[in-house]
């Protein structure tokens, strides 16, 4: 599998991952990953993290989401 290195508008660079692969991996959006160097590329590894933590981090991000409607409802 092949992918690019993107310019962000920062000047940073960010890699894509297809979403074949994260649902291989089962990784999510705002997964940590570990990057170790080697001699001749980079390892990438999933940080651990517990299921909790993961739970309130998908929480959080439909509360976010979905924040003005909550409120309109909340009325």
């Amino acid at each position: 599998m092949k992918t690019i290195v993107h310019k962000l508008e920062d000047g940073l660079g960010a890699v894509i991952f297809p979403r074949e692969m994260l649902n291989s991996l089962n990784l999510q959006v705002g997964d940590q990953l570990q990057i170790i160097e080697i001699d001749d590329g980079v390892i990438l590894r999933p940080v651990e993290s517990d299921d909790l933590e993961r739970q309130m981090r998908a929480a959080r991000d439909v509360m976010d989401k979905y924040e003005v409607t909550s409120q309109r409802l909340a009325k």
